[in-house]
């Protein structure tokens, strides 16, 4: 029998929501807020407020573009963390309130399993790659740099993480300082592929087993910065490709080393990655590339799927529903991911 999902994903500065008919997408609503741009991030109290006025809509949008009414869902899946918990909670209580009126059962989701599983999502007119079990994801966003074992869809092991940044913050961390807009990941994507990415040398982490570190890249990027302009106060302006091609091609390599030692540690061969940064064509160019020197079998998120969306949130939330893991009325929304292991 087919199970109906909507999904909904607060968990920062996005308001999405989506449906899903067992793992085939009917709709996908995303409403971004443009009002963190010229802070230079997300401010949590305006993303809170954005999300109230959104969530409503988006709700709305989906489930019409689906073609689909309420008491046609079997189950809404919503983000529970992590991520910021004003922006959770609103999504978390349209979720409650939905629930009660039209006696729909929840389900509750990590945020960062929902970038994992949005590999098995299918689209209406066509069935996308999906990798087999057991596989390796690398999930690369702004806050979480994880490198993450999967043997089955509620089956998940973290086998290396930050210590410290994120690949993500360091790409923004790194843009502030060159005076690029918000968010600085996609603009140094973009002056990258005008830059000589051997131009510049930064500091390399030496971290033990799978664990990364990019905080002393980060630093090693602001120093070179400092130092330059000390001689030359235009020379940011001046070598802005360069260094934004040095610093994509570092994060990269740092990325895919840690990644091929995961997976000549568990003979995996099936590598996919996640997250936001997984958007990022360096990245993406240098596991297809890596995957082919190895024999690995590689596996890209469609772009639509790489920034917060509510597609991966439903088709998480379709597997635990499958399996009887449903949400109790008194779940709440939590910051940090340590709170839902």
């Amino acid at each position: 029998m087919d199970i109906t999902i909507l999904g909904i994903e607060s968990s920062c500065d996005d308001t999405s929501a989506a449906v899903l008919r067992n793992n085939v997408l009917l709709s996908n609503v995303i409403a971004s807020q443009e009002v963190h741009r010229k802070y230079g991030g997300v401010i949590p109290e305006l993303a809170s407020r954005a999300h109230q006025q959104n969530i409503i809509p988006v709700v709305d949008t989906a489930l019409r573009e689906a073609g689909v009414t309420a008491d046609r869902i079997d189950a809404i899946a919503f983000t529970r963390g992590p991520g910021l918990l004003g922006s959770l909670l609103v999504g978390v209580s349209f979720a409650k309130g939905l629930s009660i009126a039209h006696n729909i059962p929840m389900v509750e989701v990590n945020h960062l399993q929902g970038h994992i599983l949005s590999h098995f999502i299918d689209l209406p007119d066509r069935k996308l790659p999906h990798p087999d079990f057991p596989f390796l994801c690398l999930l690369v966003s702004g806050g979480h740099t994880q490198i993450v074992r999967v043997d089955s869809p509620l089956e998940i092991e973290i086998i290396g993480t930050t210590i410290d940044d994120a690949a993500g913050e360091a790409f923004d961390k790194c843009a502030k300082v060159m005076g690029l807009p918000y968010p600085g990941g996609p603009v140094i994507d973009r002056l990258a592929a005008q830059g000589d990415d051997k131009a510049f040398r930064f500091a390399r982490p030496r971290v033990d087993d799978l664990d990364y570190s990019f905080s002393g890249l980060k630093t090693s990027f602001l120093y070179t910065v400092r130092d330059e302009m000390e001689a030359d106060p235009e020379f940011i302006e001046k070598r802005k490709a360069d260094l934004c091609a040095s610093l994509q091609k570092t994060i990269v390599e740092i990325l895919l080393e840690k990644l091929v030692r995961a997976s000549k540690a568990t003979g995996i061969k099936d590598i996919a990655i996640a997250g936001g940064v997984s958007a990022n064509s360096g990245l993406r160019n240098g596991i297809v590339a890596e995957g082919e020197r190895r024999g690995w079998r590689t596996f890209l998120p469609e772009f639509k799927f790489t920034t917060d969306n509510a597609a991966m949130i439903a088709v998480s939330g379709y597997y635990r529903y499958k399996n009887g893991l449903l949400a109790t009325p008194d779940s709440a929304p939590v910051a940090r991911l340590e709170e839902l292991l």
